[in-house]
């Protein structure tokens, strides 16, 4: 097999079974690729805590915050365009976004999460957050900025895509709406034809019920399902932020672009240099104020941010890190609320993508995440 060690990549299967059988989570599935050769492809365990259905290779998952990778390149292709700027003040695009000191920030501000605004799971209590019209409202309304855009990095789980989505919608040349943007400029050329924003009706029979085992702080409320999370089953969704489903196979097609300098199978989304740059560190030595939090909870060193333009990055400092600790300083991706991850070292021309069923809280997905991504590191030779 092409630059990996069969017996730590059977380690590595190993552990997530072990893990699996100790309860940690019910499944796993993961797909590792090496200069475009799969490695490992494995589903293992089950979509819920019953261990009554398996899951496959093409099982779907709701992605939750992984959506916002999606809303990240179409923004940096967007940027390439012409459309606006990373120095562009996000008020030129969006006049209703006023008030000192947000009206300020720039897209590299809302890119590197570093807009001055606080980190607001909810603009509104009870809000329905299926709607970008709405969702729009709301954090023209309550999110107000805290301190000046570029002096903190505050992860914003809702309200920096949502100001995304809606640019996007309206700098749109053809006038459509955000979903069908999504559709046709990213998954279609890509050929992830099994995601969607929303869940589609098609991807119904195949999809693993997000069960939040009372991690998440937030409810996801639906207009037209009943359910604390009925978000992850309605099909007529549009959260910029949250609001995707995918496959491992679809997710690592996205990182397998990446990997490739923004091209995949003679469709090119976003420039090289454009993935160069959105994979450096921009935002210095600040931590990230939310795992900032988790980190002193667990009684963890402080690490810092390292953000990218909508990426995590790995950065240089040893510490608890999703994206492991033996991978290079320029690995990059993206993360879903205890259950979802991306990443890709371009050191090592390695892409990872793994989507699991029974939400983890967040120390325990950075530590399990850690271990897989350092074992996938440690099979390269």
């Amino acid at each position: 097999m092409s630059g990996f060690w069969r017996e730590r990549l059977d380690h590595l299967k190993a552990v997530i079974e072990a893990d699996v059988g100790a309860g940690a989570y019910y499944g796993a599935v993961l797909r590792v690729m090496r200069g475009g050769v799969i490695g490992f492809d494995e589903a293992i365990g089950f979509a819920d805590g019953a261990g009554e259905k398996r899951l496959s290779k093409d099982s779907v998952f709701s992605i939750f915050s992984t959506s916002k990778a999606f809303t990240n390149i179409l923004i940096l292709r967007a940027i390439e365009e012409g459309r606006f700027a990373l120095t562009t003040r996000v008020s030129d695009i969006l006049p209703e976004f006023t008030g000192e000191p947000r009206n300020r920030a720039t897209f590299f501000h809302l890119l590197s999460h570093t807009a001055g605004m606080p980190g607001v799971w909810m603009p509104r209590p009870d809000m329905y957050l299926d709607r970008l019209d709405e969702l729009f409202e709301a954090v023209i309304a309550h999110v107000h900025g805290t301190v000046e855009p570029g002096t903190r990095c505050d992860y914003s789980p809702l309200a920096n895509h949502v100001l995304m989505g809606e640019a996007l919608r309206r700098t749109d040349p053809k006038g459509r709406r955000f979903r069908d943007i999504l559709r046709e400029d990213l998954f279609e050329p890509l050929g992830m034809t099994d995601s969607s924003m929303g869940l589609r009706a098609d991807l119904n029979a195949r999809h693993v019920r997000p069960d939040m085992r009372g991690t998440v702080p937030i409810r996801h409320l639906s207009r037209t399902i009943p359910g604390d999370h009925a978000l992850f089953e309605d099909p007529d969704v549009e959260a910029p932020h949250v609001g995707c489903a995918s496959t491992v196979p679809d997710l690592s097609r996205f990182a397998e672009m990446l990997r490739r300098g923004g091209e995949l199978d003679g469709v090119r989304i976003l420039s090289p240099q454009m993935v160069r740059l959105a994979r450096q560190v921009h935002t210095g030595d600040f931590p990230n104020e939310l795992y900032r939090a988790v980190h002193l909870r667990m009684g963890w060193e402080e690490m810092p941010a390292y953000m990218g333009l909508g990426f995590n990055v790995r950065g240089t400092r040893i510490g608890h890190h999703q994206l492991g600790t033996l991978t290079s300083p320029e690995t990059f991706g993206n993360y879903g609320a205890g259950s979802a991850l991306f990443w890709v070292d371009p050191a090592l021309d390695v892409s990872f993508a793994c989507l699991t069923a029974g939400v983890m809280t967040q120390a325990a997905n950075i530590a399990r995440f850690q271990k897989l991504s350092d074992l996938v590191v440690s099979a390269c030779v």
